[in-house]
């Protein structure tokens, strides 16, 4: 496979890192790259037709999501383990929940309401405007859960949340590679902020319940089809 990039990057001004990074990136997430299969720096040199530093950059961040290991000699794919992604979602939905809990049953705890409107506007604009399909949303996606939990008030749950999203992100990033699902998580978004803001945590709880459990059949839906293409021949 030949994917060769010019000195300077892919002619729409990102950086060659980037390139292979992104590029790399789509083949783990489709299966176009086989579980066992050896990623080394001098062949992906020639693959692109640039220096090896930029390709270096882009493995390490490739590992620093999850999608890549290192290995003795090169790098390969990691292979998702299920349970493992189960454990790790039901983790995040207790925590999330939980600080939808503390102020539901406690009338001395209140959200920030300052920081939900803004998060709010700052969806609404989304809504406005969605962006591409693109599986690098899942950034923009934590930043609302956890701007949710921490409008809650519990810096340690915070902390929890975002060790945990650490960990889940790599297979959270299936969850934007299909149609709509951007513009989906929007909506349901703005959905759970209003019930939050109308005080109607109960509603909230019901409406986060399902966008969690939503995402999570997605993911694990994805992750089928390319550990199977990942599979073949393995």
């Amino acid at each position: 496979m030949s994917t060769r990039v010019d000195a300077v990057g892919d002619g729409a001004g990102r950086p060659l890192r980037d390139v292979v990074y992104s590029t790399l990136r789509g083949e783990l997430m489709n299966g176009g790259i086989r579980f066992g299969e050896r990623l080394t720096e001098p062949k992906l040199s020639a693959r692109f037709g640039i220096s090896r530093t930029p390709v270096r950059e882009a493995l390490t961040m490739l590992c620093s999501d999850g999608l890549l290991q290192r290995e003795e000699f090169g790098f390969s794919p990691v292979r998702p383990s299920v349970p493992r992604i189960r454990d790790l979602y039901e983790l995040r939905l207790t925590l999330e929940l939980g600080g939808m809990t503390r102020v539901r049953v406690d009338p001395r705890i209140t959200h920030d309401e300052a920081l939900l409107r803004a998060e709010q506007r700052k969806w609404l604009a989304l809504q406005a405007d969605p962006p591409a399909q693109e599986p690098g949303f899942v950034v923009v996606d934590e930043e609302f859960h956890v701007t949710l939990l921490t409008a809650a008030g519990n810096t340690e749950m915070v902390r929890a949340l975002v060790a945990v999203n650490s960990r889940i992100r790599h297979v959270r990033m299936y969850d934007f590679m299909i149609n709509n699902r951007i513009e989906t998580t929007i909506s349901e978004h703005l959905g759970i902020l209003d019930a939050v803001l109308a005080g109607d945590l109960t509603l909230a709880q019901q409406l986060l319940h399902t966008h969690i459990g939503d995402s999570l059949d997605v993911v694990l839906e994805r992750i089928s089809r390319a550990v199977a293409a990942m599979s073949v021949n393995d």
